[in-house]
């Protein structure tokens, strides 16, 4: 049998309650399903279901499968027939679903009806998150299609086995530059992933090294083509990022040149070859001219003729684009005082709105800088009306603990999410940005950075799955609440008996709040170690010739990014956050040094000085940890002793950092400040 962590959320652990399971044994007994028989999902959704069933409660459901639309009916299937042929009237998108259920335990039936045999797929798996979470199944009259049309996972996956920024071990997809399908996992990956709503999955890293940029030739699209079929078995379709450069790599061309005709000829060439073997492939994930990648502005090109290359090649077999913004080529401000990186995707993209083709999709990070654990919103988002565009947010904890501290990053994401960029009034949403609603993109969606990879428990942090599932269950509805997630997740994950699901749940949603107050104080970022970004390194990053990303010297602290005496950012944003950023009285507490270089002294609103604050918060913080480590020792009993040691040890790293930050942060700030903690507390 699996281990407890390797199940993660598809838990197969049996109810204990017996006397439920026997309640729904009349309803749980016989599955009755109609599908596509071409269609590898419907099988998938059908043996999801029966697994899900037999796991929960022991019941080995009787099973008959006919060829029809997507439907399944859990139970009496002669009382189900007049809710069938009323849904059979409905018209559904392709992932939409609907699920209703008898109002009684007379002769009870669940009717689950899908717009494809994705939409079945998803609503079986949401019939289990029901059996899971032990809910009532009775009067069910659910109704549901995804909020963002692209849901998306990138995987950073080397050829060799590594993982870029992977904390969790190494690659399930690749060993010694071979890609690993006899391995099991995969598969099982794919159906965590459609469990949560994902449609789709780029497969190796956006830094593109040699071996990888070979993933698109005949040596290894065979095996390619594989790995799209497995996945497409579950409704997720297969991307790969490739190498601007693979012209030149590959072929015999000497340039890469996007406005070159035998350049566009080798990558129409390319993807009719893809194509012939992956007729479903998704098309292209482009990191370009940053980080020393490489890209159109060698040949004095711009962004929009490097993927409007790409796009064209893909078009004929609907294949997509997705351009990464992100890029640091920094602002020179015009008082020739400062660099601003956070300036750059804006400077670099919002002039080239309504250039790039209906089959790009500009895949913009959710802050201006690099998932730090506070940022504002990316003025980016939003800002190209003609131009499609994708949220990607990192679920690795690159900079927000690294899997071995717990930060659970939905938190983060709901405040991304339902900020207001007011770009068209009240209301401009970013969900509703990347739902396409705002600006009536063709595609749209939420991406984001996956935090799996070879240990046992995918996650290395058992409690860092929640931000997957998260990831997911967000993607699909931007208007669920983090409490909401973290329940679900600690329930599915831990079972709904006893205290563990209720003090998990509580610890995940105090945990973004308590990482990011024993770390970098109120957005000023970047206090880690340079390359390893996790232990601190207060003056580690160098923000330019003039200084560090936070600016601090014995006066003061934070980044001036004013139009009046910055380097001009704020006025990257609609009138009404331009105001609100830009004036120091109304900016919030949390992103005062984002936007503001402050003396200590600074009274921020909540009362306090900026030096007292920092040093409120790096204590506090370590007690909070503190009280999570013995709060998890009372449940010693009470959890498998797998779990249990694994996430006991890791709450001990984790007070360990918080007492290093804690102690390291105090202590520089006072010896820059002069100034003491008010509360007589001794500074390190």
């Amino acid at each position: 049998m699996k281990s407890r962590g390797y199940q993660a959320w598809l838990t197969e652990e049996r109810w204990k309650n017996t006397a439920r399971i026997e309640t729904v044994r009349p309803l749980l007994g016989v599955v009755s399903a109609s599908v596509n028989p071409e269609q590898a999902v419907g099988a998938a959704a059908i043996e999801e279901m029966v697994n899900g069933i037999t796991s929960f409660t022991g019941i080995h459901p009787d099973v008959t499968v006919t060829s029809g639309p997507a439907l399944m009916v859990i139970g009496a299937k002669e009382k189900a027939e007049s809710v069938v042929q009323e849904l059979n009237m409905y018209t559904l998108k392709e992932e939409g679903y609907v699920i209703r259920s008898s109002r009684g335990q007379s002769s009870p039936f669940v009717v689950l009806f899908g717009g494809s045999e994705k939409g079945l797929l998803y609503a079986v798996f949401h019939f289990l998150r029901l059996l899971g979470t032990e809910a009532e199944l009775e009067n069910l009259n659910i109704a549901q299609t995804p909020r963002n049309a692209l849901r998306m996972i990138n995987q950073w996956d080397n050829m060799d086995g590594s993982v870029e920024r992977g904390y969790s071990g190494g690659s399930i997809f690749y060993r010694e530059n071979r890609v690993l399908l006899e391995s099991s996992r995969i598969r099982d990956y794919a159906r965590l992933l459609a469990s949560v709503g994902i449609n789709a999955i780029a497969v190796n890293n956006v830094n593109v090294h040699h071996e990888e940029t070979r993933l698109i030739t005949d040596a290894y699209l065979p095996d390619v083509a594989k790995l799209a079929d497995l996945f497409g078995r579950y409704g997720i379709r297969l991307f790969l990022s490739v190498n601007y450069a693979a012209p030149m790599e590959l072929g015999d061309l000497s340039t890469a040149d996007p406005l070159d005709e035998g350049v566009q000829q080798w990558w129409r060439d390319k993807a009719s070859e893809i194509y012939r073997r992956i007729p479903d492939f998704g098309g292209f994930l482009v990191k370009a001219d940053s980080e020393n990648r490489p890209g159109p502005f060698t040949y004095g090109r711009d962004h929009a003729d490097g993927a409007n290359m790409l796009a064209d090649a893909l078009a004929h077999w609907g294949g997509l684009v997705l351009w990464r913004c992100f890029v640091y080529d920094c602002h020179q401000d015009w008082r020739d005082r400062q660099m601003d990186r956070a300036r750059a995707a804006y400077d670099h993209f919002r002039p080239l709105d309504g250039r790039f083709r209906d089959n790009v999709i500009l895949q913009i990070k959710n802050g201006p800088m690099d998932f730090q654990v506070r940022e504002p919103v990316s003025p980016l988002f939003g800002a190209m009306e003609h131009t499609n565009q994708m949220m990607e947010f990192q679920i690795a904890q690159e900079y927000t603990g690294q899997q071995r501290d717990v930060c659970f990053l939905v938190s983060q994401w709901k405040q991304a999410m339902d900020f207001d960029t007011c770009l068209k009034g009240p209301g401009s949403t970013v969900k509703r940005i990347a739902s396409g609603e705002l600006h009536s993109y063709r595609y749209s969606g939420v991406t984001g950075v996956s935090n799996i990879g070879d240990d046992d428990n995918w996650t290395g942090h058992p409690l860092a799955q929640a931000n997957l599932y998260g990831f997911g269950r967000l993607a699909w509805d931007p208007d669920l609440t983090a409490e909401e997630i973290a329940s679900e997740w600690s329930k599915l994950t831990f079972t709904s008996e006893g205290r563990v699901a209720a003090m998990v749940t509580e610890l995940l949603l105090e945990s973004y709040s308590v990482y990011e107050s024993y770390t970098a104080p109120l957005g000023v970022g970047w206090m880690v170690q340079p390359h390893y970004h996790y232990a601190v390194d207060v003056d580690g990053y160098e923000y330019s010739k003039w200084g560090t990303y936070h600016f601090a010297d014995c006066y003061g602290i934070g980044v001036d990014r004013t139009i009046s005496t910055g380097t001009g950012y704020t006025s990257q944003y609609a009138p009404v956050n331009r105001e609100r950023y830009e004036s120091l009285e109304k900016c919030p507490d949390e992103l005062v040094l984002f936007f503001h270089h402050v003396p200590y002294t600074h009274v921020l609103h909540s009362g306090k000085t900026v030096i007292q604050h920092i040093y409120d918060t790096h204590f506090e913080g370590v007690e909070r940890v503190e009280a999570w480590v013995h709060r998890w020792q009372e449940l010693k009993n009470e959890v498998d002793s797998e779990r249990y040691e694994q996430i006991a040890e890791r709450l001990g790293w984790q007070e360990n950092n918080a007492k290093q930050w804690r102690d390291v942060i105090n202590t520089y700030f006072y010896r820059k400040s002069g100034i003491s903690d008010a509360r007589g507390r001794r500074i390190y």
